[in-house]
């Protein structure tokens, strides 16, 4: 019997689980950012000190990814998964009840670690789907990602104004408590790809760096466009504070217009299934570099911060949702390695793009920082545009 009759079937029950499942993961390494204020006033820290609580979940998500996320070639899906779910419960009760801050500040590094259970779901769901449908259940599933990732930063703000911060901790852990039965009992095995021993499996990802113009296409494009995405809104509330005098609170809604690209991830996995990578990816980058353009008219008007926020995550979330479903279609034996070297580029270009912006929002205002985003997106563009067509 061959590998392709064997795959269990991806059923619209168990898609809405594993959609479940990234949504609930996601938020918890973003509950962080608008509670640090409350942690300084209860550990009487100072705001750099707090800063440590995000730092460290961001950080811990990006070593959980390199990590753990390898493993899924390695060893059963379906434990890793419910394994490092019961982990990340037990690492956001640890966080509710850390009784001083060093002690949150480790904690939320083991949330970050645990937190990369999407980045065995989203090769999971890959192997599971029928191949002219990846795109579409990519498509879904990381539209229940991106909305976590919108909730954790609005939801946990109101959480922690009317509960206390504590609580948004124990909702969390609660909520995904509830949804570990259903795993357990849902969830179908997914046989390992390789008996690699942990350190070839590690040493493997160069060899795949090196050895796949597609993955590096796919890695290099999307680590550009985190440039433009992590280079917005890191410097989006100092924009708003010096040129139109506004806090964080309105810096925070513009989450709302910015989670625009939960609409097109579905659509755009469609659009992949019927007329493959290409079409998807470059719209994709079209759309960030026209947000960069109208974000270059937000010293005039607002309407043009909003417009380039809708544009950019439109775009962004375009373009990932179409990568992802080619990196991790492309070589079955490797699905989550490829997975694990694509999600190092797209943290690290977040990453990158915050430095990046921060810089030229310094040294030469907002007009500086709408053109680091323009060249990272031309230079995408180049770089997509001048490459082999993927297949």
């Amino acid at each position: 019997m061959n590998r392709a009759a064997e795959r269990p079937r991806l059923t619209p029950g168990l898609m809405a689980l594993l959609t479940a499942t990234c949504f609930t993961t996601a938020g918890t390494v973003h509950f962080q950012t608008p509670m640090l204020p409350e942690f300084a006033r209860e550990f009487g820290a100072s705001p750099a000190a707090v800063g440590w609580v995000a730092t460290c979940s961001f950080g811990g998500f990006l070593a959980g990814t390199l990590a753990l996320a390898p493993l899924g070639d390695r060893f059963d899906k379906r434990r890793l998964i419910i394994g490092q779910l019961a982990c990340l419960i037990a690492a956001m009760l640890a966080m509710g009840a850390a009784p001083n801050l060093p002690l949150l500040v480790a904690a939320a590094f083991c949330v970050g670690v645990c937190a990369s259970t999407s980045q065995h779901i989203l090769p999971f769901i890959a192997e599971l789907s029928a191949p002219g449908e990846r795109g579409r259940a990519l498509g879904t599933v990381m539209s229940g990602l991106f909305l976590g990732i919108l909730f954790g930063r609005v939801g946990g703000g109101f959480a922690s104004a009317f509960l206390g911060w504590r609580w948004t901790y124990a909702l969390s852990a609660a909520l995904m408590l509830a949804l570990a039965p259903a795993l357990v009992a849902r969830l179908p095995s997914a046989p390992p790809q390789t008996r690699l021993p942990y350190a070839a499996l590690q040493r493997s990802l160069l060899g795949l760096v090196r050895g796949r113009a597609d993955l590096r296409r796919a890695s290099a494009v999307q680590f550009l466009l985190g440039i433009c995405y992590g280079g917005f809104w890191a410097t989006l509330a100092p924009m708003l504070a010096a040129v139109y005098g506004m806090g964080p609170a309105i810096a925070g809604l513009f989450g709302i217009p910015g989670a625009s690209g939960v609409l097109v991830a579905r659509p755009a996995g469609r659009w992949m299934d019927r007329f493959g990578a290409r079409p998807v990816v470059t719209t994709g980058i079209c759309l960030v570099l026209a947000a960069y353009l109208a974000f270059g008219f937000g010293l005039v008007t607002l309407a043009a911060l909003v417009l380039g926020a809708i544009l950019q995550d439109c775009g962004l979330r375009s373009a990932m949702v179409a990568n992802q479903a080619l990196v991790t279609t492309a070589d079955p034996d490797t699905r989550s390695r490829s997975n694990t070297i694509f999600a190092i580029h797209v943290w690290g270009g977040n990453a990158t793009g915050a430095f990046v912006a921060s810089t030229a929002w310094t040294t030469a205002g907002w007009l500086g920082v709408s053109a680091s985003g323009i060249v990272a997106a031309l230079v995408a563009l180049g770089v997509y545009r001048l490459g082999r067509a993927p297949r």
